[in-house]
């Protein structure tokens, strides 16, 4: 009788243990679902009172390119055209990818197809090490060296939309390169002994097989580094030249949402035009988010369907 007696009582001890341990998940996944709708809210709410309280055009205020929100224009609304911020951020994001990309897939295609087991953790230790430099160390770095070089060698001030991609590349080339040597890794290894097999050398197997296995892989990290790069606030607003006018070219001074952001939000009064139209700026940048995230998902379900 004991036995069973035991037995009971050990089950139950086990049912109650995981009905616990259900109720605390449980209680996280709710607690992190309302944390991010009610930031969500927040945001949405305040960056809407631009258009509901204050009346500006939607339009007017995506493709305007003027801002200066103390000054009115001839209809008495203030003027809020936010396009040099928004082509200033997407300049900055795609040029850091664009000069990223085949550093970090090199890099990744080096340390899982080529370097020894040593070569391999000295390059791992490199890249953990850049991604735990602040950004303010990067700020520092190229308002010292990128911006007295470009100022040097092609004219100007230095500040730009060129100093600032420079700087946004090596700040998410470890996020690139980490996530792409996971993809290499993922790459079933029967593809690459297969295609040896059938006489192709080292470099066709890489090209032909193992890069368009891991396609999705790479498309998913540079996207991801492309969402760093565009909420990247302190390092660009170093290097950029914060001057909210439409870019004339890689070498004049510009803005990004970050930067305006950053550096109004804290000399405004709640309420007002100018607070309610940084808010605004805030929900685009959390709309971005949102689409770099679907355009992941989307990369990842194409991914899985093909294989």
């Amino acid at each position: 009788m004991d036995p069973i007696k035991n037995k009971i009582q050990n089950t139950s001890k086990e049912t109650r243990q995981d009905l616990y341990g259900r109720i605390i998940s449980y209680s996280c996944i709710i607690l992190i679902v309302v944390v991010v709708l009610s930031i969500f809210f927040f945001v949405a709410s305040k960056g809407i009172a631009t258009f509901t309280i204050n009346h500006v055009n939607l339009w007017n205020f995506l493709s305007g390119k003027n801002w200066n929100p103390a000054v009115t224009d001839d209809s008495g609304h203030a003027e809020l055209g936010a396009l040099p911020m928004i082509v200033g951020s997407f300049g900055v994001t795609f040029l850091a990818a664009l000069f990223a990309t085949p550093f970090a897939v090199g890099t990744a295609l080096y340390m899982t197809e080529i370097a020894s087991h040593r070569d391999e953790k000295f390059l791992q230790s490199v890249v953990e090490l850049l991604v735990g430099i602040p950004s303010v160390v990067y700020g520092f770095i190229g308002l010292s060296v990128v911006v007295p070089f470009i100022r040097h060698h092609f004219g100007g001030s230095g500040y730009g939309i060129l100093s600032g991609a420079i700087v946004l590349f090596v700040m998410v080339l470890p996020t690139i390169t980490s996530m792409t040597v996971d993809s290499l890794r993922a790459v079933p290894r029967f593809y690459k002994e297969a295609s040896l097999a059938l006489g192709a050398t080292k470099w066709q197997t890489i090209y032909k097989v193992i890069l368009r296995a891991a396609t999705s892989g790479i498309l998913t990290a540079i996207i991801f580094g492309m969402a760093r790069a565009f909420g990247e606030a302190l390092a660009v607003q170093m290097v950029i030249g914060n001057n909210a006018v439409m870019p004339k070219g890689l070498f004049s001074s510009a803005s990004t949402l970050t930067s305006v952001l950053t550096m109004g939000i804290g000399n405004t009064v709640m309420g007002t035009v100018s607070n309610n139209a940084l808010w605004s700026l805030a929900l685009i940048l959390l709309l971005m988010s949102l689409v770099f995230n679907i355009i992941v998902r989307l990369i990842g379900r194409k991914g899985r369907m093909q294989s």
